[in-house]
């Protein structure tokens, strides 16, 4: 990790990585005002009907049959799905992963029209830099939960005071705990500009921002817009690099990478190509179907796809995608209906 100074002095914002989180979670500074800007506190408490309802899906799905090859150039492999159902229905606790939450500072604001779900986390130490993450897809802020000790209270876990960060995580319009847009116009331009309002409102004059996947689209255009305040930018995916051509082939990790991105293009497009053009089409088996919804968000690059079948079918978690936490990001989806108004996001 960047020392935090050389944010500050070289106007770029560090990358993070992921860790575990640790016991004590620095407490979020209340911010409330009156009128529709007003910060509110939240908590999850998702209705124990929903619950009931979910069981009852997962436990009466119509399987397919069988994949007629050995791996996963047909799709997810039925054996992966019916290991992940049958752990969701006997195993799975929604109420362990909502207490865990719950435990986190949360708020809403309502930002042109929509209601930011947003988790602040303000640092032990006073010089922390305050920093705003965004996730992706098939992510939500589930993915960065782990990030929360390590960034603010980085002396905790073996860091400097210096490289301390005040830490906000907003939910994208239409995922998780974030209402859902009603109009059109909601592009990765429109979120980075309610990001820096965002910012604002909690008092920070003075910012650097990090995306990874649909959040690296918000960050982007967040540095492109160069608000007031805002320091720098770092993003873990480039957009550009997906288009395979150019890429250097000299070193083996050179060219590892550039196989990894064409296997990518050949074969892990589909969920691109259905929700940039067809978002409402998916969507009703998304909201239909618990099953098809976790089938389609595993179903993505071939790396991460096999690191989750083997969490499920064999109990082999690759670091911290174990069954559970994969579960938790799936169960946000289902239980806030929304996997249609995700999709979405790639229709803007």
């Amino acid at each position: 990790m960047l020392p935090r100074r050389a944010v500050l002095q070289g106007g770029l914002a560090a990358g993070v990585g992921l860790a575990a989180l640790g016991n004590q979670v620095a407490s979020a500074a209340t911010v409330s005002s009156s009128g529709s800007t007003g910060i509110r506190p939240f908590r999850a408490s998702i209705p124990q009907q929903k619950l009931l309802d979910l069981r009852r899906r997962v436990s009466g799905v119509s399987w397919p049959t069988a994949e007629l090859v050995g791996d996963r150039t047909q799709g997810v492999q039925l054996a992966t799905t019916k290991a992940l159902a049958k752990y969701w229905v006997s195993r799975y606790d929604w109420r362990r992963f909502e207490a865990k939450i719950n435990k986190l500072p949360q708020f809403t604001t309502e930002i042109d029209g929509v209601d930011i779900h947003f988790i602040h986390v303000r640092s032990p130490h006073k010089d922390a830099l305050p920093l705003v993450m965004t996730h992706g897809w098939p992510g939500s802020f589930v993915e960065l939960l782990e990030t929360i000790g390590p960034l603010t209270n980085p002396t905790a876990h073996g860091g400097r005071a210096a490289d301390a960060f005040h830490l906000v995580l907003p939910s994208i319009p239409g995922y998780g705990f974030s209402s859902q847009p009603t109009e059109i116009g909601w592009d990765p331009g429109r979120t980075a500009r309610a990001w820096n309002e965002l910012m604002h409102r909690l008092g920070y004059t003075r910012y650097v921002a990090q995306g990874g996947d649909v959040g690296s689209a918000v960050t982007d255009n967040l540095g492109r817009q160069a608000p007031t305040g805002l320091l720098g930018i770092h993003v873990n995916l480039l957009g550009a690099a997906l288009g395979g051509v150019g890429w250097p082939t000299t070193t083996d990790e050179e060219r590892a990478a550039a196989a990894a991105v064409a296997e990518f293009n050949a074969t892990g497009n589909g969920y691109r190509i259905e929700q940039t053009t067809r978002p409402q089409t998916i969507g009703y088996a998304l909201l239909d179907s618990p099953v098809a919804l976790a089938a389609w968000m595993l179903d993505h690059d071939t790396d991460s796809y096999y690191k989750i079948s083997q969490a499920f079918v064999g109990n082999h978690p690759a670091g911290n995608l174990t069954r559970d936490h994969i579960l938790d990001n799936i169960s946000l989806y289902w239980l806030t209906g929304t996997g249609a108004s995700a999709a979405r996001v790639y229709w803007e």
